[in-house]
């Protein structure tokens, strides 16, 4: 005989989220079928002979916060990693666009081939890449969510606030790669783009990992 149960989801914004709580609930023997709304936050599983205990855990190896789950941080649950790679996956691909784009045109143009660290420009076109990088990544972030079903306005408010830490962490590293490999000229230097990708993946990663554990924030 099957029963349903109701469990409130914590984390999801987008359909994308709802689809992947979802698919885990029901790849669990036992459970036939499940219900879930990011919009009510509940997933409504009807399910024989799957305890609740097993439904609590694919909800949080999916990523996402379950109403009763153990709570207890670690950092050995392999899908976290795998979901935060994910994410920090398409943050890199986004911040690399307008990062790269510019230090490009910069080697192109020669626009800032006479400036060193003591000059005030120098400063300012420092930081250009990185603005220009973050805008990037929160305009992909913001189609991806767009792409979930999330109407523009919910999709750029949640782009915009769901891994500004991670793009700024990620910019820096990138940035501070591509220096070394210039000695302070800003500009792209062909041979620091796989090392900027790396770092940049690396860097914000551990950080994507624990905010995806901790509060069970995914938006991919």
């Amino acid at each position: 005989m099957s029963e349903t149960s109701t469990i409130a989801v914590g984390g999801m914004t987008c359909s994308g989220c709802s689809g992947r709580v979802r698919d885990s609930l029901e790849a669990l023997d036992g459970v036939l079928s499940a219900e879930v709304s990011h919009e009510t936050g509940q997933a409504v599983v009807s399910h024989s002979g799957t305890g609740r205990e097993a439904m609590l855990a694919a909800i949080v190896g999916a990523g996402y916060n379950a109403e009763g789950a153990n709570p207890d941080f670690d950092w050995g649950d392999s899908g976290v990693w795998r979901q935060s790679a994910n994410n920090t996956k398409w943050c890199l691909i986004g911040c690399s666009i307008g990062e790269f784009g510019t230090l490009a045109y910069y080697s192109y143009s020669g626009i800032t081939a006479d400036l060193t660290m003591y000059s005030n420009l120098w400063y300012f076109y420092a930081i250009l890449p990185l603005i220009n990088g973050l805008a990037t990544s929160v305009m992909l972030e913001t189609g991806l969510l767009m792409r979930g079903q999330m109407d523009f306005r919910n999709a750029l408010s949640t782009a915009f606030g769901m891994s500004f830490i991670s793009m700024l962490m990620m910019e820096v590293a990138m940035e501070v790669t591509d220096l070394l490999f210039t000695s302070g000229e800003l500009g792209m230097n062909p041979l620091a783009i796989p090392f900027m990708l790396v770092v940049g993946f690396l860097t914000p990663w551990p950080y994507n990992y624990w905010r995806l554990k901790k509060y069970g924030v995914a938006c991919h």
